[in-house]
């Protein structure tokens, strides 16, 4: 049998997503033994600082790609969201698994629901895209940053009394925590980060035995969303860090974006067609029209504010 080394983060959410492909390798290629390769990342490694205060670009990626580029693993699982648009030179997104549900969940205390949270609760989110929504729908809340796997975040959200958090429904559903969850936020409530819910599957360019044992995990609708989606980022120059959103409905065929101020006070928000024989110029157009409507002076104010 041959050795299919898969690198990934260590987390919990991390390894079900790299045993996910590892069990369609397995069932798809049995001449084959996956095997996962735990990788620390600079996000894993420091946790007692905002990810926004410590660089955006492959905070979740850069040591396992470098793994990669050393010939120290065969592939990598990643979720999309974490992927930066430019990749290292060599490498490429071989395959976007089925995507989980988009929207993004809020966990709180007594079952409450977002409009439920009394005048100055405690909400903790680490995502700078979160707080500009949230801020905008609830000025009166107190936010906090929370980093740390998902049994971390809800436990520290128990012992220091907080009110509640924000977080990928995808993550908890595919845990099996999604009992937590008191509300499903609609993306015309709260826009999904890029990516969300999509696991990637990454590898050298050049290596079509790999790309041939993982073609099977590949999902065509996922595929164009996320090639539209990260378009969409990419034109703006935005990082993971940044408070943009995107959904892509492939129902409505209709590719919806933000871009917001860090206090939710200035959100641009548009919706075009979203074109799935040309997903990326649809994203660069959504991205086109955000610019126009002021987007990119709330860019230029973050990038000097962050930096």
């Amino acid at each position: 049998m041959k050795s299919i080394r898969i690198g990934t983060r260590g987390s919990q959410l991390a390894l079900y997503q790299a045993n996910a492909v590892a069990d369609i390798i397995r069932a798809n290629h049995p001449g084959n033994a996956p095997e996962i390769v735990k990788i620390k990342t600079t996000g894993d490694k420091i946790l007692d600082s905002p990810l926004s205060k410590i660089g955006d670009k492959g905070l979740f990626t850069r040591e396992i790609e470098r793994a990669l580029i050393d010939n120290e693993i065969d592939c990598a699982v990643h979720s999309l969201k974490d992927l930066p648009t430019e990749l290292p030179e060599g490498l490429a997104i071989l395959a976007f698994g089925p995507r989980e549900d988009v929207r993004d969940a809020l966990v709180a205390q007594d079952g409450m629901r977002l409009l439920d949270l009394p005048k100055g609760a405690t909400v903790a989110t680490g995502s700078l895209r979160r707080r500009s929504q949230l801020l905008n729908l609830r000025s009166d809340l107190n936010l906090v940053d929370m980093r740390g796997n998902l049994n971390t975040r809800l436990r520290k959200m128990e012992e220091e009394g907080l009110a509640g958090m924000l977080l990928a429904y995808a993550g908890i559903k595919r845990l099996g925590m999604a009992d937590r969850v008191t509300e499903i936020l609609k993306p015309e409530v709260m826009l999904p980060a890029v990516g969300q819910g999509i696991i990637a599957v990454e590898a050298r360019k050049d290596d079509r035995d790999m790309a041939e044992m993982i073609a099977c995990f590949n999902d065509t609708g996922s595929r164009k969303a996320a090639l539209a989606e990260r378009a969409f980022l990419r034109r703006l120059e935005g990082g993971c860090q940044v408070p943009i959103g995107v959904y892509t409905s492939l129902e409505n065929l209709t590719l919806t974006g933000m871009v917001g101020s860090l206090d939710g006070e200035n959100i641009v928000k548009s919706s075009s067609a979203f074109e799935a024989v040309d997903p990326e110029r649809s994203g660069v157009e959504l991205a086109e029209r955000l610019l126009k409507l002021g987007a990119d002076k709330i860019l230029d104010e973050i990038r000097a504010e962050l930096n």
